[in-house]
Parts: C-alpha cells; sequence; structure tokens
C-alpha cells in the first residue's frame, strides 16, 4: 500500500471510529489529544503559542501557556465536530448557534443581491455553514486541494452533504464564485492567511501579515456586499459575530482591494481580540523575522 493511501485509510478509519464513541468520551479523548500535544510543545504548538503572543502581548509566560493550551483544545474541538457532526440533527444544529446582526447576511440574500463572507480560520466554520444551509441559504465555498486524493474528495464531499457547493480551488475558481454572486448567493471564503505573492499585505496587530484578496476582489467586481464573521465557541455550540466591510475607495482597483482587505483584517482582529483561544492559526501569519515568499 501506498503511503497516501495508508494516511487516507487511517484517517477514514478514525472518522469512523470518533462517529462511534459516546459523546463524552469522544470529546474528553480530543482533549486529550490537545493536551498532549501541549506537552509536547512541538512545532505547531510553538507556532500557535507564538501566534497568540502576539494577539496577546500583556500575558505572562504563564498565562499564555494557559491560552494556548486553551486554544489548543480549541482546534481539536472543531476535528472532533467535523468527525461527528454529519450525525447532528438540524435541530442541533440551529438550537446551539447564535447570531449578532444577521440582517447583515439575510437582508442581501433575501433581495437576490449576493454576499460575500470573509472569515478567519476561527472556531467551526462548518457548523456556521450547516447553519444557515439548514436555513435553505445557497452557500458556496471553496476547498483547498489536500493530498492525498482520496482525502480531498472526503472533505469536498463532507462539505456537499452539508448543503454547500464547494469548489475545488483552481485557476477557475473565481469566474465561478463571482457568477454565483450575481445569482444572488453566498460566498464564504476563509480569508486570514495568504503568504503567496498575490497575498495583500495588511496591518495586523504589532506587525505585517498577509491575506488574500478574494473577498474584496469579489465584492468590488460584482456589488455584492462584503462582511466579516468571526466563530467562537460556546458551551454547546456557536456564536457568530457579524460585522459589515465597508468598500473602501481607491483611485486604481489594487489600491481598492487592498485597503478593504485591512478593513477586514481590522474585523478579524476585533474578534480574535475577544476570542483568542478559538483562532486556530497553527501556522505562519506575520511576514517578518525569517519569513520567505513562496513563489
Amino acid at each position: 500500500m501506498k503511503v497516501e493511501d495508508f494516511t487516507a485509510t487511517a484517517y477514514f478509519a478514525g472518522w469512523r471510529i470518533v462517529r462511534w464513541l459516546p459523546e463524552k468520551r469522544a470529546y474528553r479523548l480530543f482533549e486529550i489529544i490537545a493536551d498532549r500535544a501541549t506537552a509536547k510543545n512541538g512545532k505547531s504548538f510553538q507556532r500557535l503559542e507564538n501566534n497568540l503572543k502576539r494577539v496577546k502581548p500583556e500575558l505572562t509566560a504563564s498565562e499564555l501557556q494557559s491560552l494556548a493550551k486553551a486554544g489548543m483544545r480549541s482546534y481539536l474541538r472543531y476535528w472532533c465536530d467535523t468527525f461527528r457532526s454529519a450525525d447532528w440533527s438540524t435541530n442541533r444544529i440551529q438550537s446551539t448557534v447564535t447570531v449578532n446582526d444577521p440582517e447583515l447576511l439575510l437582508e442581501p440574500v433575501r433581495n437576490k443581491r449576493g454576499v460575500v463572507v470573509a472569515l478567519p480560520h476561527a472556531g467551526n466554520w462548518d457548523h456556521a455553514g450547516s447553519y444557515f444551509c439548514s436555513l435553505g441559504i445557497p452557500l458556496v465555498t471553496v476547498v483547498e486541494r489536500l493530498k492525498p486524493e482520496k482525502l480531498f474528495q472526503k472533505f469536498l464531499e463532507y462539505r456537499q452533504a452539508i448543503g454547500m457547493e464547494a469548489l475545488p480551488l483552481d485557476g477557475r475558481v473565481m469566474g465561478t464564485l463571482a457568477s454565483r454572486l450575481r445569482e444572488g448567493k453566498l460566498v464564504a471564503l476563509i480569508a486570514d492567511r495568504d503568504l503567496s505573492r498575490s497575498g495583500i499585505d495588511v496591518k495586523f496587530f504589532d506587525g505585517t501579515a498577509r491575506m488574500p484578496a478574494g473577498p474584496a476582489l469579489l465584492a468590488i467586481r460584482t456589488g455584492a456586499d462584503l462582511i466579516s464573521a468571526y466563530v467562537s465557541y460556546t458551551k454547546t455550540g456557536i456564536h457568530i459575530d457579524f460585522r459589515k466591510v465597508i468598500i473602501a475607495s481607491g483611485e486604481t482597483e489594487s489600491e481598492q482591494v487592498a485597503r478593504t482587505v485591512q478593513l477586514c483584517a481590522d474585523n478579524f482582529a476585533a474578534g480574535i481580540s475577544e476570542h483568542p483561544q478559538d483562532w486556530h492559526m497553527l501556522q505562519r501569519i506575520w511576514v517578518d523575522g525569517d519569513f520567505v515568499e513562496r513563489s
């Protein structure tokens, strides 16, 4: 068996086992995994801790470690949710979500104007997507290609089963997303990290980060509304904090995009500051220090 096939088989087996376990036992298992990752202090945990240090520089070393431990537990809670949520009822999905300013999303969808939602890697964004799909709102998103291919197809099928139109990330996706927005649909995109040359540099907490231009570009070119969403965990589910993003002015489209992405970054920072433990950023995001740009 090839290594990629073995990886996919092991992943699918774990997915089935976690769905089979009693709920309390499953979530406790993932807490234990999170705590072991914390104790191991590997590269992913160190990156999470360093990222949170820039968010909360006033914390002592012990306070920062406690926050990072909570962050790792939140991250593993997301994965346990992902493995088990296929078995959740519509009532459970809807009754465990609270939303502030829902009209920021509902009004443009209701009027077939289209809306772009930009989100950071926080809380459980799939739960948020399930919630809006359960209300009959047509939601379109993008799935980044993973290896092995079987694993990518599994995540594609997972989001399609939720009710989303899940598009693979390729060179044609922006055109398709623009078409969906002109049809009055909701397009939701994770938008807090793009370290490629096409990413937009933004001021983010104490440094410069790089974020994708996609959400701003789509809103500018289609006339769709643009809002940001920060998803945080509650004891029983999630809370979604919507914030309006006013499209910025600019002499050129590139200036307009850059300024609008900065407004999204400011909204992300506000949500992260309030619920830092639910920001699942276990990778580099700031482009300083030993950063090397990807081609």
